[in-house]
């Protein structure tokens, strides 16, 4: 079974995208303070269904803005994930999934239900890309 591939860069994420013709999963979370945030990577995104299925069909990058001083990230990363929320996600809502073409252009956005399934949000996302 292969590891979730996180992207650590934006930039490296759209570059796979292109090179691998696959849609952007752009999560928006806070870590270390949202509660829901929490619960979705838990629940769903650290679920062996989504991982597995995601490795394949997705190139994923969480774009964090956590709170507390020890989990803050480097300044650099912290500008981009910025630049993002800005872009994609200009009312600040959290968690927030954007799922992106791989010019990056919006394909759908959703959040985090309690009752879903990882199998349930594979089917969301999955529609946004038909």
């Amino acid at each position: 079974m292969h590891a979730q591939e996180w992207q650590d860069n934006f930039n490296d994420a759209v570059d796979l995208a292109i090179q691998e013709d696959k849609p952007i999963v752009l999560v928006f979370s806070g870590s270390d303070w949202c509660a829901p945030c929490i619960r979705l990577k838990r629940n769903i995104l650290d679920s062996d269904e989504f991982k597995s299925y995601a490795f394949s069909h997705y190139v994923l990058y969480n774009a964090d803005f956590p709170r507390k001083k020890k989990n803050q990230l480097p300044e650099d990363k912290t500008a981009v994930n910025k630049t993002l929320a800005e872009k994609y996600n200009p009312k600040g809502y959290f968690p927030l999934v954007v799922v992106l073409d791989k010019n990056q252009s919006v394909l759908g956005k959703t959040g985090f239900n309690v009752r879903a399934t990882p199998e349930k949000y594979i089917a969301v996302l999955n529609d946004f890309v038909k």
